[in-house]
């Protein structure tokens, strides 16, 4: 096969992050003869059958879509087979890719995985990088094998992760970089100059999927500790005020020289989720936070000070 060689491909992916991979290989003037995703899930007040992105997208441009609830039974592994791609193309698609399926397309099966791997394999790549404060994230073009994110890797792509950058900052980031870069992997497969090489043994960490009870806040942790959950976890973590939940969208850690050592504003002293003033500053663990951007239950997103509006604090009072 020549530079412009256009395959046959099986698209599998479910979520928006994946979309951008779809349109690129298409733009890219590739054959996708099918798209597998995850069956439609009801949604909304209706509870309606609602489709995801990759199926929704493939759908406008009239492309066949599948969604099996499983790839372990034998006529959905001839299914595919018969299809007779040149290779599958994976992005988040959510279900484990038996021997079968990876061994039915001609040149093998391509994942696109948000982290550097072999950091971060796993279901949540891109929420645990900021949580652990990473200094860079980046994708890697995985061939698959039957490990879980455990296949030789043909191209990986970094990014700096900035002190502000966000989950969705991240995925938006990722996903164009993915889109990309699977375009020039699958052009180095197909003519040869493209080799796949072993992961490293060393670094291997797990992003398990995220847990509901990891996303209430814990006042005992560093401040600067909850600032990175509060920016990889959005819009999930939440704390208590009268037995009502409210989530946050954005902190500010004060006094960051001393979040990492000593407690700023005395906050060890007055004792961790004690706020500090009445404009939501909260002592912690180590260090305090100043939450800018709130959204109490049943609200819209709001700023601190249209908050306090409605819900002044202030100092001395302790959130759950």
């Amino acid at each position: 096969m020549g530079d412009d060689a256009k395959l046959r491909l099986v698209f599998m992916g479910t979520p928006d992050f994946s979309v951008s991979a779809l349109k690129s290989l298409i733009d890219a003037g590739h054959h996708v003869i099918a798209v597998y995703s995850q069956p439609p899930r009801k949604s909304g007040r209706g509870q309606k059958l609602k489709p995801t992105p990759v199926h929704a997208y493939a759908e406008s441009l009239g492309i066949e879509v599948r969604t099996p609830v499983s790839l372990k039974a034998e006529d959905e592994q001839r299914a595919f087979a018969a299809l007779q791609a040149d290779a599958a193309v994976v992005v988040a698609y959510g279900l484990i890719l038996p021997k079968a399926i990876l061994d039915a397309p001609k040149l093998g099966c391509f994942n696109i995985h948000a982290s550097l791997l072999p950091r971060w394999r796993g279901a949540a790549p891109i929420q645990r990088a900021i949580e652990a404060g990473d200094a860079q994230s980046g994708v890697t073009i995985m061939q698959m094998d039957e490990g879980l994110d455990t296949g030789p890797m043909l191209l990986v792509e970094r990014l700096e992760l900035g002190d502000q950058m966000t989950a969705g900052d991240l995925h938006d980031a990722l996903s164009d970089i993915g889109a990309t870069m699977i375009v020039k992997a699958l052009a180095g497969v197909a003519d040869g100059t493209l080799a796949a090489h072993v992961q490293p043994l060393d670094g291997v960490t797990y992003a398990k999927k995220i847990d509901k009870a990891q996303t209430r806040i814990d006042w005992s942790r560093p401040a600067i500790d909850i600032a990175r959950q509060v920016r990889g976890l959005y819009p999930m973590v939440w704390f208590e005020r009268d037995g009502q939940r409210v989530r946050v969208s954005a902190v500010q850690v004060e006094d960051a020289a001393n979040a990492e050592g000593a407690s700023a504003g005395q906050s060890a002293d007055q004792g961790a989720g004690t706020t500090l003033d009445d404009a939501l500053l909260v002592a912690c663990g180590r260090g305090a936070l100043r939450l800018t951007k709130v959204q109490p239950a049943g609200k819209s997103v709001m700023d601190a000070a249209a908050y306090l509006r409605g819900h002044p604090l202030a100092a001395g009072v302790k959130l759950d």
